[in-house]
C-alpha cells in the first residue's frame, strides 16, 4: 500500500517539531559556551535561544491547533490560533533583546569585561549558527509556500539569532586575534551585543506588526493580485464583471468571497453553474486551502458596453472592450468603477 502523503500543514507541524527539539538542543550547548568562556555576547546568544525553545513549543501548538478542522464554533476553521501564536513570538524576541541590551549596559557598568577559554566557545557558536540558519531558511520558504504565519516567524526568529550569532563570532574573533598580539579588546564583546540586542528588537516588532495586521483582517493586496489574475485568466463572455472581492487569511487557509455578474437572461440554474464553474477552476488555480464563495448578480445596463453576449434582448449599448479585472475594481462594492493599471 503506497504511503499516503502529508499535506502541506501536517509538513509544517513535523518540521516545527524539529525545530523546537533542536532549538532545546542549541540552547544547552551555548549555555556551556558561556559558563566556558563568561561572554556577555554568548550569554545573550544563550537567552535568545530560551526564547527560541519556548517560541518554538508555541508555534508547535499553534500549528497543532491549525491544523482541526472547521467546526461549530469556529465555521471559518482554527487558522487565527497563528497569528496569535506569531504575536506571542515577536514579543518574546523583543524581551529576548531588551535582554540582551541590559545584560550588556551592566558589564559597561560594572567594567567586568573577562573572557576565557575562547576558542572553544567560538566553535560551539559558529555550529550552532550555521544549524540555525539552515532550519530558520527552510522553514520562512515552507511558510510562505503553504501561506503559515506560525512557521514563517518561526524561522525570521532562528533567522534573527543567526544574524546575532554572527555579530557575535566577528566581535569575539576580533577580541581573539587582538588577544594574540597583546591588545586587551573584550570592551568589543558588550558593544557587539548591545548591536544585535536592537536589531533582535526591531526584528521581533517587525512580526508583531505583521501578525496584528492579520488578526485586524488587514486587506492583503498580494492576495487580491493572486485572485484577480485567476479570474482575468478563466473569465469567459458569461462573466461581465466581478466585484465586491473579500480576502481573508486564516493561517495557511485563505477564504475569498466575491460577487459575479453574469448575463441578467440566465435562469438561476444556469447562474448557479457559470458560478460553480468559476469558483472550483479559481480553487484549482489557488491551490492549497481556499475555501470560495462567488455569488451571482444579473446585469445592468451599465454593464453592455463590457459585454459579448450579442443575442441579449436586454442591450442597450454595443459591445467595447471587455472590463480588466484590476485590484482596485473587484474590492470596491460599486461595480462601475474601474481600474485599468492595477493587475
Amino acid at each position: 500500500m503506497a504511503k499516503e502523503e502529508l499535506t502541506p500543514m501536517q509538513r509544517n507541524f513535523n518540521f516545527q517539531k524539529v525545530i523546537t527539539a533542536v532549538g532545546a538542543l542549541l540552547m544547552l550547548a551555548k549555555f556551556l559556551a558561556y559558563f566556558m568562556t563568561h561572554s556577555v555576547s554568548i550569554l545573550t546568544d544563550a537567552l535568545e535561544s530560551i526564547v527560541n525553545v519556548a517560541a518554538g513549543a508555541i508555534g508547535l501548538f499553534a500549528l497543532y491547533t491549525s491544523m482541526k478542522p472547521a467546526d461549530r464554533d469556529h465555521p471559518y476553521g482554527h487558522g487565527k490560533v497563528e497569528l496569535i501564536s506569531s504575536s506571542i513570538e515577536g514579543t518574546m524576541i523583543v524581551a529576548a533583546g531588551v535582554m540582551i541590551i541590559l545584560q550588556s549596559v551592566e558589564r559597561f557598568v560594572t567594567g567586568d569585561f573577562e573572557i576565557r577559554s575562547l576558542d572553544i566557545g567560538l566553535v560551539i557558536v559558529a555550529l550552532a549558527a550555521v544549524v540555525n540558519f539552515v532550519m530558520g531558511f527552510t522553514a520562512i520558504r515552507m511558510g510562505k509556500a503553504s501561506r503559515s504565519v506560525a512557521l514563517e516567524a518561526s524561522g525570521k526568529h532562528l533567522c534573527s539569532d543567526t544574524y546575532s550569532s554572527v555579530g557575535i563570532l566577528l566581535g569575539l574573533g576580533i577580541i581573539y586575534v587582538l588577544g594574540f598580539m597583546d591588545i586587551d579588546a573584550n570592551w568589543i564583546d558588550p558593544t557587539m551585543a548591545l548591536l544585535f540586542g536592537l536589531i533582535i528588537i526591531y526584528t521581533g516588532a517587525k512580526v508583531v506588526y505583521k501578525s496584528f495586521h492579520g488578526i485586524m483582517d488587514r486587506e492583503d493586496i498580494d492576495a487580491i493580485r493572486q485572485v484577480t489574475r485567476c479570474l482575468n485568466h478563466i473569465r469567459t463572455d458569461d462573466l461581465i464583471d466581478v466585484h465586491h472581492v473579500r480576502v481573508v487569511l486564516y493561517g495557511a487557509a485563505m477564504h475569498i468571497d466575491a460577487h459575479m455578474v453574469v448575463p441578467g437572461s440566465l435562469t438561476v440554474d444556469e447562474a448557479d453553474r457559470i458560478v460553480n464553474h468559476f469558483r472550483d477552476e479559481t480553487t484549482e488555480m489557488m491551490g492549497g486551502n481556499v475555501d470560495i464563495t462567488f455569488m451571482a448578480e444579473p446585469c445592468r445596463k451599465q454593464f453592455c458596453a463590457n459585454c459579448r453576449r450579442a443575442e441579449c434582448a436586454n442591450r442597450v449599448a454595443d459591445f467595447a472592450e471587455d472590463k480588466r479585472f484590476g485590484t482596485d475594481a473587484v474590492t470596491t462594492a460599486d461595480p462601475t468603477v474601474g481600474d485599468e493599471t492595477k493587475e
